[in-house]
């Protein structure tokens, strides 16, 4: 059984090898400088919502990370759920499902409307995840990007 809490400070070195483990599941090189200073500014500056997951022997074994966000249309607060890792050892125990409870439930807490997330059109395995915890794929918007560097 996991616990899941909001990471503290003293989480940064459990935290910066799953991040850096995510971020290569991504595709990108290892780089854990790079992921310590971006999670600590995170921290630091609060301008994010950071969640861990704990194994039985209290180690992180996953993370989630919230972005706020707002919506003009609805008038209202919204997350955005940028960041889901658990680490392969750990998985299908029902701990990403933890971890997106924990998060909704904060969305919840702080009066959001809602919660969007996103995944990779092949990443069919966290697809099923959102899909079993209630989150539902959008059909009536894209998603478009432009690169800025």
């Amino acid at each position: 059984m996991s616990r899941i809490r909001l990471a503290r400070t003293d989480d940064m070195d459990a935290l910066v090898s799953l991040f850096d483990a995510y971020r290569q599941f991504h595709g990108k090189p290892s780089d854990e400088a790079a992921g310590r200073s971006y999670l600590g500014d995170r921290l630091e500056r609060q301008d994010s919502v950071l969640y861990v997951a704990e194994d039985d022997q209290q180690r992180p074994v996953g993370f989630a990370q919230l972005y706020p966000s707002f919506s003009s249309v609805s008038l209202a607060r919204t997350f955005v759920l940028n960041d889901l890792y658990v680490d392969p050892s750990c998985r299908h125990v029902g701990i990403g499902s933890a971890l997106l409870k924990a998060v909704v439930q904060h969305a919840k807490d702080a009066g959001a409307l809602r919660v969007t997330a996103s995944t990779a059109i092949e990443n069919t395995t966290v697809q099923r995840l959102n899909e079993r915890n209630g989150m539902v794929r959008d059909r009536s918007f894209y998603v478009y990007h432009i690169r800025t560097f």
